[in-house]
């Protein structure tokens, strides 16, 4: 059965969109995107998400197509249309088309599309399973604080992830220290402490990973964000990481190292539980 997707204000079939060959999403990834999780027919922290999406286009220097009534009104009827009960919808702007030139002229018209996605893997009321990440080194541009659709990066990582036998890439930068995964973000627990890199503009400012520091801090957590390197993750009681369709899922193995006891450890599972029922309880981000 074909999706209904969003195209540039239209609701139509998959099979019926097209982007010009001269976008410049296609041509130089001038472009940005959101990937946004859906339970229970909703989306899942739609106000971060939102500031987010801003913030990249303010950083492109993109002017915002839509506001966020628009977005969400728009979001809504994608899901519906498409019966989404848990899921995924991805959400992409690009700057406009015009001839091949690095430089562009002012206001080009964006083209902009979403689209929907069933949940892969377990689902918000499964039992999570535990994943096994495979180092690969962060060669991804400087400014990974923008959610630009330069994604070439974290396809090498997760392809060398995969080959390894693993399920998901940890990106190490050039000094030896954890970055994050190749689509999700990426901590450790160490004697109930819990440990998160910083952002300083090195990572992606996951939407689901400040959710559940927030969810962290109110049950009362310890929270320690700096840099450690891989050794500290071997020595670690308890990995996890997060995602829009992940939620918050244990890791049991780093490079076939294995993390404490390899299964998902009290602390991974209490945020889960808590994290997942905070979005249940009204979805308060809207």
């Amino acid at each position: 059965m074909s999706r209904t997707i969003w195209m540039n204000g239209a609701f139509m079939a998959e099979d019926q969109a097209q982007v010009p060959i001269f976008d410049r999403g296609l041509l130089f990834a001038d472009a940005v995107y959101e990937g946004l999780g859906v339970l229970d027919g909703q989306v899942v922290d739609f106000a971060y998400h939102m500031a987010r999406l801003k913030r990249s286009l303010s950083e492109l220097k993109m002017d915002e197509p839509m506001d966020e009534a628009e977005w969400k009104t728009m979001l809504a009827e994608l899901i519906a249309r498409n019966d989404v009960q848990e899921g995924f919808i991805y959400l992409h702007i690009t700057r406009g088309v015009h001839d091949r030139d690095y430089l562009y002229p002012e206001g080009l018209k964006p083209n902009m599309f979403a689209f929907t996605q069933p949940q892969h893997g377990g689902g918000a009321d499964e039992a999570p399973e535990a994943l096994k990440l495979g180092t690969a080194p962060d060669i991804r541009w400087a400014r990974r604080d923008i959610k630009t659709t330069n994604l070439l990066g974290q396809v090498l990582a997760k392809v060398a992830a995969r080959d390894a036998g693993a399920d998901e890439a940890l990106m190490i930068d050039p000094e030896g220290y954890v970055t994050e995964g190749g689509a999700v973000s990426f901590f450790m627990v160490k004697d109930g402490v819990l440990y998160a890199r910083p952002l300083l503009g090195e990572l992606l400012p996951g939407v689901t990973r400040a959710s559940m520091l927030r969810v962290a801090d109110e049950l009362g957590l310890e929270i320690r964000e700096d840099r450690y390197q891989l050794e500290s993750v071997f020595e670690a009681d308890e990995a996890f990481v997060t995602g829009a369709s992940s939620y918050v899922q244990p890791v049991s193995h780093v490079d076939d190292r294995q993390i404490g006891d390899g299964s998902a450890g009290p602390v991974t599972l209490k945020l889960r539980e808590a994290y997942l029922a905070a979005v249940r309880s009204g979805f308060t981000s809207d």
